[in-house]
């Protein structure tokens, strides 16, 4: 079956089973290898994407309930050599060591502060409490998406 994709800003049609998990959709058939595969339970973020600017779990998301709606991966954030905002925050607070949970982190970050630029602490811990790290980058991912939500109230940052 075709299924129609917005993936980045580009239009895809991809011929896969229904079912099939975005994440594989997006890994396997369109080589967009940023979202990790974790649990393949929608239970440690290492998967997510946005769709429709809101984190969703893409290990767990069948191809079909995301048809013709905007999905946007880790390498859909950046625009050229500029790095979104978060993206930015990350580097800048090193809120990263090996870096597996990084691109479900980052995007959770931005779904968070599409809502919300000003977060509060308990804010951030409840949004990003579904994205498992096990370096213990804890503190610096709160102060980096502080940064980020700051930096993108600033700029009036509204691209995605």
């Amino acid at each position: 079956m075709s299924i129609p994709l917005v993936v980045n800003g580009r239009s895809y049609s991809l011929e896969v089973d229904p079912q099939t998990p975005l994440l594989t959709a997006l890994r396997e058939h369109l080589d967009l290898t940023g979202s990790k595969y974790g649990c393949g339970e929608g239970l440690c973020g290492a998967c997510t994407v946005l769709v429709e600017g809101k984190a969703q779990r893409s290990c767990v998301t069948p191809v079909s309930s995301v048809r013709g709606k905007k999905i946007t991966t880790i390498e859909g954030l950046a625009h050229g050599d500029d790095l979104h905002p978060v993206q930015q925050a990350f580097l800048d607070e090193g809120a990263m060591q090996c870096a597996f949970c990084t691109s479900g982190m980052i995007m959770s970050a931005v779904s968070l502060l599409n809502r919300n630029r000003e977060p509060s602490e308990k804010q951030i811990v409840d949004a990003m409490d579904g994205n498992v790290c096990r370096c213990g980058t804890h503190t610096r991912v709160i102060a980096a998406i502080q940064r980020a939500g700051r930096q993108m109230s600033e700029s009036k940052e509204t691209r995605r």
